[in-house]
């Protein structure tokens, strides 16, 4: 049956055009239930039980399937994602409205429809004759909607009485929206809402610490004091936008002091990009990454960034009066050049919250359900939930969602999502570090791993079209050892006319992983392949990154080659690209390739490549590093983990060998060569990586480090910070160098992928090159897979697709990737954190040289070089003396009674684990040499702080 709509519309030209909507209307959709003789089975996917035989409800004890709302699906996801929660009917209508209003939810739901064993039932009753509505008269679409899901509701208890009178069936509709509930129970339809029917579950109470809290006004304080001004409506606030009253931006908390943020304005007005917030009343219950309105506040009011560091530690809601004690303490009189624009939040634009993960502050009051719960990242505000197990939760990682956060609440509102685990085990930390980081880490779903190739695998004929048979070749792969996913390998011979053939040879996972399918998306989404500690969490399924994309020796496999003649001077004669077919003669670790090109008795094939590609790399470094690249130095850790318990028992910096360079050089060529042919050929929407050039103000403290110690270093242009580096020797102090580098590295800015079309700036700072990208590693970036495309296109090995060529559609997928890079290294920063302390725990106190590498006003920051661990020594501590501190910012030093320390000096600190924190287990350095009365320690000083909560815990006891 046929339904069309027609209307009239307005043309841009001023003509009018007739459109008609089609709408199809069917019979032959099932209803989801097995056995239904009615539907004969017309039902795909995941259907519903016959016989739900789910957790008896008080409320309805005969079997029944469920059929929730939009608002239950978009507020009480987590009840509906908990095992207990099976055989729901999600409508089309439903999820549609979803799809509209939430992503995120969207892709829950979809999973959990997806999940056999959930048994959740998608009904198209947009397009089930019988359950379709049409839009009345004046009856707007949300009305529309709410009586198209009651209309589906009662089609499905008459529909299903028929199947079976006997088994009493029922579908009950489940709202929080108290008019359609009512209009529901006058049809006659079974309808509770989400509390009420949770509730009812008797055998499962612990899904009621699930429910999101909604309904705002139960949830005041008894005082009912509003604390908060109102939040503008959306309306108000974009008028006040358009019209310059309001500045839109995204709030960005502080980790140091919870009652200062700053707003980042949207746009590319320059004057006011950053605003200060500061106090409670002014942040008016943001949320770190909201999108806010603010209203700039009138000159005489405007603050600097407080130096302060302020942690909400407070257990009592109430004290407000303290909360303004406190704001006074930011207000410290200062110089008028530091006063920054400050506003004060007026709306919430967008909420971006997440499901935060942090551990519960159980309430001091005894049988209390209300608890504070401390999320681990110190941006995000205290969250307050309702809980009947927090004697089980205690001393745990839990994850916790905000619901809202009324006026008159100290914190926002929320709910109870999932139990993680003890603190300090090591699954339960690398989980908060994967969800604390958004890094997706989730199982690969059937959907993506439909797409893998089937096994056994072979290379066809087919695979050979448009590719070239280099299996011949001497190829080989250096990594570092234990590496599974190889993406590069590398070979270099002699040509007839004396010149040099050098290739390399990278993973053809563009061959495996096409356009726009389940895998694809699923990649692109992850972005980058996370490398933790212990663990890797791959950007695509094992079989491929660890198997048939890994240039694994003695294997054919297919490959993606960037050819060069080259002369013995390693200048380039011809390049070429070509898809080809390989396979890799050996497959060496650094060490074991460093070995076959030392060793005086190795003159097979493999051991001349290599020498010959040792020699051709000696001589691009050379030519990269007189063009003005940096050779910047971070200092990389690497634990030896117990084999047994994967404990770290020893901690050590990486060692780097000639080999490692090697391999460097000749995947910077290649991707530098093949950023020119893409962009050739694409100067529109190339996927490019270029590195800013730092502002000169980045390099304030490495020029004024090197000047204490009588050197000079330039940084006008990347050669000239290049060259005075390497002049800064001091034959007394040989790891003065080393630190200058470091010091080198904080100054620089990010790399980012950019699409040619949008950028005019190409230029890589960190490598002197004018164009750059990434070509070299696709199993685990998606960015190679994108740019392994762009050149199949270019070389005429593989057709395009529409998103490849809309510049706007990469530069989303450039801005989720640099997104997804970052927050990569972030967790691998995490888990370094997280290992080192664990380190520490099994080795106790211990006490190492330290060099300076920041002066604070009240600390020094130093670098262990044993350990590559860089810590903070204070010298102010709660409830001892305060020593006389003086600071210079100019040198920049710190004179402490009558020592006095700069950048780089050498100094002597203890090491020892802060466990007063359960929450934020932490590394604590004290100064051991120079010796200052008051503030060093003796090296045999036992450590009270190891055991701090035990004694907290007995105080409270006792």
């Amino acid at each position: 049956m046929l339904k069309s709509k027609t209307f009239l519309k307005k043309t841009r030209a001023g003509g009018v055009m007739k459109i008609v909507r089609e709408h199809y209307l069917r019979d032959d959709i099932g209803c989801g239930a097995p056995g239904c003789a009615a539907c004969g089975g017309a039902h795909e996917g995941p259907v519903l039980e016959p016989q739900p035989l789910d957790p008896a409800s008080s409320l309805c004890p005969w079997p029944h399937y469920l059929l929730p709302d939009t608002n239950v699906l978009l507020h009480q996801i987590d009840v509906l994602e908990d095992p207990a929660i099976r055989n729901v009917i999600v409508l089309q209508t439903v999820l549609q409205e979803v799809r509209n209003r939430s992503a995120p939810v969207y892709k829950r739901i979809r999973d959990v429809t997806n999940n056999q064993e959930k048994h959740f039932y998608t009904f198209t009753n947009e397009h089930h004759r019988e359950t379709y509505v049409e839009q009345e008269q004046g009856e707007n679409a949300n009305d529309r909607n709410d009586r198209a899901i009651r209309v589906a509701a009662k089609w499905y208890n008459e529909h299903l009485k028929k199947m079976s009178a006997e088994n009493h069936l029922q579908v009950i509709f489940i709202t929080n929206d108290k008019k359609n509930k009512e209009k529901a129970i006058e049809e006659g339809i079974p309808a509770f809402t989400c509390e009420e029917y949770v509730k009812s579950l008797t055998a499962n109470p612990e899904l009621i610490d699930r429910l999101a809290c909604l309904s705002e006004e139960g949830n005041e304080i008894e005082s009912g004091r509003i604390i908060f001004s109102e939040h503008l409506p959306l309306s108000k606030l974009q008028q006040g936008i358009k019209s310059g009253t309001y500045l839109q931006g995204t709030f960005r908390a502080s980790r140091e002091n919870y009652l200062e943020a700053t707003v980042w304005v949207h746009g590319d007005d320059e004057e006011n990009k950053e605003i200060i917030l500061q106090g409670l009343k002014h942040l008016n219950r943001a949320v770190h990454e909201d999108i806010v309105a603010v209203e700039l506040l009138p000159k005489n009011q405007w603050v600097a960034p407080s130096s302060v560091v302020l942690h909400d530690e407070g257990q009592n809601e109430d004290d407000l009066e303290k909360e303004e004690e406190r704001e006074r303490i930011l207000k410290t009189a200062v110089n008028e050049k530091m006063l920054k624009p400050t506003g004060r939040v007026v709306g919430i634009i967008k909420r971006n919250w997440r499901p935060y993960c942090g551990m519960l502050s159980k309430s001091d009051i005894k049988e209390s359900r209300r608890h504070l719960f401390t999320p681990a990242d110190k941006r995000i505000p205290r969250i307050r939930i309702e809980t009947r197990q927090a004697s089980t939760l205690e001393g745990r990682r839990i994850i916790v969602a905000i619901d809202g956060w009324p006026r008159n609440s100290r914190y926002p509102n929320g709910h109870f999502v999932k139990n993680l685990g003890e603190v300090g085990d090591k699954e339960t930390e690398t989980e908060v570090l994967l969800l604390e980081h958004d890094v997706p880490h989730q199982p690969f779903s059937q959907a993506v791993l439909s797409f893998l190739p089937k096994m056994p695998w072979s290379i066809t004929e087919k695979d050979m079209k448009n590719r070239e048979d280099l299996r011949h070749l001497c190829v080989c792969s250096v990594d570092p050892p234990g590496c599974t996913d190889i993406d590069d390998a590398l070979h270099c011979r002699e040509l007839e006319n004396g010149n040099l053939e050098v290739g390399v040879h990278i993973a053809d996972v563009s061959h495996f992983i096409r356009p726009g399918n389940a895998l694809d998306q699923e990649s692109a989404r992850r972005g980058t392949t996370v490398y933790l500690c212990e663990k890797r969490i791959d950007m695509v399924p094992e079989l491929l990154s660890s198997n048939l994309c890994s240039l694994r020796c003695n294997v054919d496999r297919l490959a993606f080659s960037c050819i060069w003649e080259m002369n013995h001077n390693a200048e380039i004669l011809k390049v070429r690209f070509t898809k080809s077919a390989i396979n890799s003669k050996a497959s060496l670790t650094y060490a074991e390739a460093q070995m076959r090109i030392d060793s005086t008795a190795m003159n097979d094939d493999i051991t001349t490549s290599l020498r010959g590609l040792n020699k051709l790399a000696k001589i691009l470094k050379k030519r990269r590093i007189e063009k003005g690249a940096l050779t910047l130095s971070s200092p990389e850790v690497r634990f030896h983990m117990d084999s047994e318990t994967h404990d770290p028992i020893d901690l050590q910096t990486k060692e780097l060998r000639e080999t490692n360079s090697m391999v460097e050089e000749f995947m910077l060529l290649a991707n530098i060569s093949v950023a020119k042919k893409i962009h050739e050929e694409f100067s529109e929407h190339a996927l490019l990586r270029k590195h800013p050039a730092p502002p000169p103000s980045n390099y304030e403290i490495l020029v004024k480090a090197a000047k204490s110690k009588n050197l000079e270093i330039k940084t006008d242009t990347a050669k000239s910070l290049a060259d005075s580096l390497d002049r800064a020797d001091s034959p007394t102090f040989p790891y003065l160098n080393t630190l200058l580098r470091i010091l080198a590295t904080r100054c620089m800015m990010q790399a980012v992928y950019f699409c040619s079309g949008m950028d005019n700036d190409f230029h890589h700072y960190g490598l002197a090159s004018p164009i750059y990208t990434h070509f070299t590693s696709p199993i685990r970036r998606y960015a190679d897979i994108i740019v392994h495309r762009l050149l199949a296109v270019a070389i005429g090995a593989d057709c395009t697709y529409p998103e490849l060529t809309d510049k706007h559609k990469l530069a989303d997928l450039c801005k989720n990737l640099n997104f997804r890079h970052k927050m990569a290294q972030y967790a691998q920063r995490a888990s370094v954190a997280f290992h080192t302390q664990l380190f520490f725990k099994s080795k106790g106190i211990v006490s190492e040289e330290a060099y300076i590498l920041f002066v604070r006003k009240n600390a020094i920051v130093v670098l262990i070089p044993k350990y590559g661990l860089e810590g903070t020594v204070f010298f102010e501590e709660k409830d001892k003396p305060k020593p006389r501190l003086i600071y210079d910012d100019e040198i920049p030093s710190l004179k402490i009674e009558d020592t006095v320390f700069h950048i780089f000096d050498k100094v002597k600190v203890k090491i020892m684990l802060d466990s007063s924190n359960l929450q934020h287990q932490k590394i604590r350095m004290s100064l051991v040499e120079p010796q200052i009365p008051g503030i060093s320690i003796p090296v045999d000083t036992p450590n009270m702080d190891i055991n701090e909560p035990e004694r907290k815990k007995k105080k409270r006891e006792k």
